[in-house]
């Protein structure tokens, strides 16, 4: 070694030896056990028995092996990071707290459906508690006595507590609001004019891309084809007569479209379909009628009386000639149906219901 110090030393690489050698310590000391009883065994004991829980088979064994993994990375983890705690900068808060307390979190929530969400939410409440441990103990090693809070620690304890448990209830909001959202589009409507809206510092919404709800539209884009197929040609004395009863039609049709349409969705309970008839010419009977069919959203909005969606389509009687025996033509009155293709949107409750 001596020698190659000093041929380093004639090539001016000596602070770079120096530089390896120390390096090359620092390792061996963090990954080298002082001694048996130490953070860097409970992390060995962790990896040993996660290789050994995945060569198991699965049943019991194999959770419970896995198990005692998770404890010994749990134990090393807070071991390592409390010998020499940092802290987040103006707080309390110990860094190594934090990230005892995200593992435990991913332990504690890893079998649940929606393990991120749970696991974000608990997170800086599970860190508060671990953070607050280490207050009701005092001494070293194995000799370690229980004792409450000094009076000056107590009140730091307690706001750190309060603020983590503050900051979980408000990632809770986020991913509760953000799963309704996502099965209840349509309670983002109606979108308030920049006029109308006024600043709001406990929540925000975003203003959505669409200015119409979609499932609106889908729904009466739906609902057309299936109310032309039951008039469109029929005769126009069972047409007129489905008329009379086209509120009840139409919402039967709607239920329909909306069970098949809106299945991927738990808003889908929340919406309705209405229709309106009126006269095309009310002094001529013989005109026609309008039809209005309308799509009702009964959930909630920023509208006090919710809103809805309209779309027209004119029924008007013609007459087509029919095939038969006899030589003179005869015809029969059915009924032309023409839907626009523009869809209104309205606050409040559809005329005339």
């Amino acid at each position: 070694m001596g020698v190659v110090k000093e041929t380093l030393d004639l090539l001016g690489l000596a602070v770079l030896f120096d530089f390896l050698k120390d390096a090359i310590e620092r390792i061996k000391r963090f990954f080298i056990p002082p001694r048996a009883f130490s953070w860097q065994t409970l992390i060995y004991l962790s990896i040993f028995s996660w290789l050994m829980s995945s060569l198991a088979y699965e049943g019991a064994i194999r959770d419970i092996i896995a198990f005692f993994g998770w404890v010994f990375l749990i134990g090393g983890t807070s071991w390592y990071t409390t010998d020499k705690p940092l802290y987040i900068p103006g707080t309390v808060m110990p860094v190594g707290a934090v990230i005892t307390g995200g593992i435990v979190s991913i332990f504690a929530f890893q079998q649940n459906d929606q393990v991120i969400s749970r696991t974000i939410v608990f997170w800086p409440t599970i860190s508060a508690l671990i953070a607050a441990v280490p207050e009701f103990f005092e001494g070293t090693g194995t000799d370690v006595n229980a004792q409450l809070p000094k009076l000056e620690d107590r009140e730091s304890v307690i706001v750190l507590i309060g603020c983590c448990m503050l900051l979980s209830c408000w990632l809770n909001i986020y991913e509760v609001s953000d799963e309704w959202m996502k099965e209840y589009p349509s309670a983002r409507y109606p979108i308030a004019t920049k006029k109308d809206s006024q600043r709001n510092d406990l929540l925000t919404f975003l203003r959505p891309e669409d200015q119409i709800p979609q499932n609106g539209i889908l729904i009466l884009n739906k609902l057309q084809p299936a109310v032309e197929t039951a008039l469109r040609g029929k005769s126009w004395s069972n047409v007129e007569l489905w008329l009379k009863n086209a509120n009840e039609r139409v919402n039967e049709l709607g239920e329909a479209v909306i069970a098949i349409h809106l299945a991927e969705f738990e808003e889908k309970d929340l919406w309705k379909t209405q229709a309106n008839v009126e006269n095309i010419d009310p002094e001529d009977l013989n005109s026609g009628y309008r039809l209005d069919l309308f799509s009702v959203w009964d959930g909630p909005s920023a509208a006090p009386n919710g809103y809805y969606l309209q779309k027209s389509c004119q029924i008007e009687p013609i007459a087509e000639p029919v095939d038969t025996l006899n030589p003179q033509n005869e015809k029969i009155t059915v009924a032309e149906v023409e839907c626009s293709p523009k869809i209104s949107y309205f606050t409040g409750k559809p005329p005339n219901q």
